[in-house]
């Protein structure tokens, strides 16, 4: 998908962003490029938020470069500060028309489509923000709808990417279980892989 035909889709479906940026330190390589099963994590993100109802997707990179198929790439020249970086510019580049945004991580592999249809079902039925559960606890993904763009971009700092404006406006945010169909866990040492890979 190309840049003018991301200005031309249409806004019915939420976009989905994924971040992408980050350069695995304590994995040692940059996770947007790791395989499992074959797959990239960077395709398998955006193969999982399109194939839940998203569109655009659009993927923000960083320490890597990447090109992915059915997905915009956005740079982020600034991706050493944190994931804040690329929640902003993530934001910063979906369409003028969209009207919600499911952001995933490229880190956790065993988020699904169906958490993302879930969320999007949620906003469908009327919520501001759609949040992931597993155990009561919020994780991944995260449903922001249009209104909530910039005053998730203001409090987007450092590591914490939604989390500041999420605990800053617990009123908004409408919990979605997801226990039975994800789960939040993520790649973040070469352990994490290894245990990824045994379990097939």
């Amino acid at each position: 998908m190309t840049a003018y035909e991301l200005s031309r889709h249409g806004a019915r479906s939420p976009a989905g962003l994924l971040l992408a940026a980050g350069e695995g330190s304590r994995l040692g390589r940059p996770k947007a490029l790791v395989e499992l099963d074959g797959e990239r994590l960077v395709d398998r993100g955006v193969r999982t938020l399109r194939d839940g109802g998203c569109a655009p997707v659009l993927v923000v990179a960083g320490a890597a470069q990447v090109e992915v198929i059915g997905a915009v790439v956005v740079p982020n020249p600034d991706w050493r500060d944190g994931m804040g970086s690329s929640l902003r510019a993530g934001l910063g580049a979906l369409p003028p028309a969209c009207p919600a945004v499911v952001v995933a991580l490229v880190d956790q592999p065993k988020v699904t489509a169906a958490a993302v249809a879930r969320l999007i079902a949620a906003h469908d039925a009327g919520a501001e923000v759609a949040v992931a559960t597993y155990g009561g606890a919020p994780r991944n993904p995260v449903l922001l709808r249009v209104a909530h763009f910039a005053a998730a971009a203001e409090a987007a700092v450092g590591d914490r990417g939604a989390r500041g404006f999420l605990r800053a406006h617990p009123d908004l945010v409408t919990h979605v279980p997801c226990d039975d169909v994800a789960s939040p866990a993520d790649i973040d040492t070469p352990a994490d892989l290894a245990a990824f890979t045994d379990r097939g």
